[in-house]
């Protein structure tokens, strides 16, 4: 008796779930390191002043040169990937972020250290936008904002322990080698992307074609909806930047000592980062509209409660104002696939986190001027105020959201 044995074929499914994970698990790791990446410098800055006797404009030029950079080369890298893919440019990105810090480590003096934190930013530029867009185009629909959430929250993650293992790092060697280790892992995570990430062609998706017809005539329809949404964004970042600037003064005019400032922006950080992964999900189950609302509600409102409260009380509403005032972006981010073609978003991303960094860039130094000239309670309420304007504008968007719908 001889047995015949046919090739056993993988369902659909199977491929499509692999790339979700692998996509999801390149974008939350670069995520994750780039941002921790941008915060390290937070950590290096007072080594630096000490190495190269460096003032506090130094200083300061430095962290914007990153920062500046960063935000600069984001369209150009949503171009670029049009062209090239996403994983080549991602890959190329993370590669350049970990050669920066390498190089930082090998600075001798303040110029060659320019050079390193301006290779490092221009290799972040990459990120925000090529995660982002990798993230929508393996999750559809509804995931694709619980997706997107999950990427958002990564970031957060990297915030807390690249700094972290910078410091332990320090304990047990000198700053240059341990800047070098770091950008090292920078270069190894490079190599891993390039491998990990999955290719999608232009058009992969068994129902791309009437999803990109379907979006060319909302497109037609509703031709405001990406910068309406573009315009929330900056409104809700300019205002996640007002509100830290002034919460210290604010906390100090309470009472509260240097080390509790310290603790109390914990918190806020802290709800922050939990506020990013919840509001995706509850974005993904009510609504982006109905979740803008809320959450730009209740940042208002918090606001607002902080100053009659005493400090123990402003101390337990700390965090529920980070839950709201960070999980919006999580729900703005989310939103963005439901309003710009699939082979448009790399560059939509890229527009819309310029915008919403540069407002967080701009942002402290307009409410700074309205602080000195309206006092730090007004400016706090002046800066509540202005994240209502975000609730009409939200309402402005609601048609194009429906119509995006399956």
């Amino acid at each position: 008796m001889s047995v015949t044995s046919e090739p056993v074929h993988e369902p659909p499914a199977l491929p499509a779930r692999r790339n979700e994970r692998r996509a999801a698990g390149v974008a939350c790791s670069a995520h994750a390191l780039h941002d921790g990446y941008t915060d390290l410098i937070y950590v290096m800055l007072p080594i630096w002043q000490k190495e190269f006797g460096l003032g506090y404009a130094e200083l300061g030029l430095l962290k914007a040169l990153f920062s500046g950079t960063m935000a600069s080369f984001q369209i150009p890298s949503g171009l670029i990937a049009e062209r090239l893919g996403a994983a080549p440019v991602l890959a190329l990105g993370t590669a350049l972020a970990g050669t920066g810090y390498c190089l930082a480590g090998a600075s001798a003096g303040f110029g060659l250290l320019v050079l390193a934190l301006f290779i490092g930013g221009l290799g972040a530029s990459v990120q925000h936008p090529l995660g982002s867009a990798l993230m929508a185009r393996a999750f559809a629909g509804d995931r694709s904002m619980k997706a997107l959430g999950t990427y958002n929250f990564a970031g957060d993650l990297g915030k807390m322990t690249v700094p972290a293992a910078a410091s332990l790092l320090l304990l047990l060697m000198s700053w240059r080698p341990a800047l070098a280790l770091l950008g090292a892992v920078g270069l190894l995570a490079a190599a891993a992307i390039f491998v990990l990430t999955p290719r999608y062609s232009a058009v992969s998706a068994s129902h791309a074609a009437q999803d990109q017809a379907a979006d060319r005539a909302a497109d037609v329809t509703y031709p405001f909806a990406f910068p309406v949404l573009l315009a929330i964004g900056i409104l809700d970042s300019a205002t996640r930047m007002g509100f830290l600037l002034f919460l210290p003064f604010v906390l100090t005019a309470k009472g509260a000592s240097v080390p509790l400032v310290g603790v109390a922006l914990t918190l806020v950080f802290a709800g922050g980062a939990v506020g990013k992964l919840v509001c995706a999900f509850i974005g993904a189950r009510i609504g982006a509209v109905a979740t803008v609302w809320l959450t730009e509600g209740l940042t208002a409102v918090g606001i607002g409660a902080l100053l009659p409260l005493g400090l123990n009380a402003t101390l337990l509403l700390l965090p529920i104002i980070g839950i709201a005032l960070n999980g919006t972006s999580s729900v703005l981010y989310g939103s963005v696939p439901d309003l710009v073609r699939p082979e448009r978003r790399g560059r939509a991303f890229s527009v819309f986190y310029t915008g919403t960094i540069g407002a967080g860039a701009l942002a402290p130094a307009i409410y700074g001027v309205l602080g000195d000239a309206l006092g730090v309670p007004t400016a706090l309420i002046l800066v509540a105020a202005v994240v209502l304007l975000t609730l009409p504008l939200s309402l402005v968007l609601k048609p194009a959201l429906v119509a995006r719908l399956p």
